[in-house]
């Protein structure tokens, strides 16, 4: 797999043509052959992330495999507002699991292929976050322990948001949730919960774990598409922001999904049997509370009683992140 890279021209956006890489480097989403894997005619809400997230990886991962995949779905948004009874969006073979056994599934599908012979046939396993941090944390660790042939996809929109926007382990801190409310010395999500399931997939040692978001849609498809280059147990973690559950503009999904990268609330890189091989740089880092302040869930930190402690707080944990995984980008660079 090759790549180009792409210089962004300040042109007061941050739009970048596709005519300005060769056209083999095209996103899939540019093509007009694309899979569209899920089709219109979801019920997803406006806005919503995952539904972008879940299009860009699959119409990648058919392209990466001329088009020889098998996704497993968990019980979750995705499952629901693309699978009402008795239609469906998808344009791929398609499996509906229940909330925590996705990844089972997709190992018992990855083995029933491998029992027929049919090697060109990839499996794609997919949930939102509870039903892989969560409900689905056992399986999963399993799937990876037994370096299963499976590729699975994590959709964050951290929290719970189709049974009623309720707080899970990828819930961030001081977030409001049904769950977790904005009250209390200490408001919204507890500081220390939680967990981190890319590095947790990482100390697996599995041959690929990578981190995106729908905010670059080059590096997310390069991303499925350096998967699927891999066999044995993979796993990529994309952010997708939920309008309804963080209380979001329906129109700022991407810019979101930016910040939560360039603040370094969500770091962006890839790893490759436990060490981390590539990172997204953070050329010019921005102030947590640019992305906060833009989500009403954590709309208590602001306003008439500002809780700048709280701010400060978690303006630390992404500097942790940024330095943790060397995310700044170098002077030169950014100077160029």
């Amino acid at each position: 797999m090759t790549s180009q890279r792409v210089h962004f021209y300040q042109v007061g956006s941050f739009a970048v043509g596709n005519r300005l890489l060769d056209e083999d480097e095209r996103t899939v989403q540019a093509h007009s052959d694309r899979t569209n894997s899920i089709d219109s005619g979801h019920r997803a809400c406006q806005g919503c992330g995952e539904a972008l997230g879940a299009r860009y990886a699959l119409d990648a991962a058919m392209r990466a495999t001329n088009g020889q995949i098998v996704a497993v779905n968990a019980t979750g948004c995705l499952e629901v507002f693309s699978t009402p009874y008795p239609e469906t969006s998808w344009r791929i073979p398609w499996l509906h699991s229940l909330f925590g056994n996705a990844p089972a599934v997709a190992t018992g599908v990855a083995a029933a292929l491998r029992a027929k012979g049919q090697k060109d046939v990839r499996v794609v396993a997919q949930a939102g976050d509870g039903g892989t941090v969560d409900i689905g944390f056992g399986c999963l660790s399993g799937m990876f322990e037994r370096n299963d042939d499976v590729l699975f996809i994590c959709y964050d929109n951290e929290g719970y948001m189709n049974t009623g926007v309720q707080r899970s382990a990828a819930t961030p801190p001081a977030a409001r949730t049904a769950t977790t409310e904005a009250v209390g010395p200490e408001p919204g999500n507890t500081f220390g919960q939680g967990k981190d399931l890319p590095r947790i997939a990482m100390a697996h040692n599995i041959p690929y774990v990578a981190t995106a978001t729908v905010a670059d849609l080059h590096d997310l498809e390069r991303k499925v598409e350096r998967a699927m280059e891999f066999r044995g147990a993979r796993y990529l973690h994309i952010l997708v922001p939920c309008p309804l559950g963080w209380g979001s503009a329906s129109a700022e999904t991407i810019l979101i999904a930016r910040l939560a990268q360039e603040s370094g609330m969500f770091p962006v890189f890839e790893a490759e049997h436990g060490v981390v091989t590539s990172v997204s740089h953070i050329r010019r880092p921005v102030p947590v509370e640019q992305y906060l302040s833009r989500q009403r869930r954590f709309a208590h930190l602001f306003g008439a009683n500002p809780r700048p402690d709280i701010v400060a707080h978690l303006q630390s944990m992404a500097e942790e992140n940024i330095a943790r995984y060397g995310l700044l980008q170098p002077e030169m660079e950014r100077s160029s």
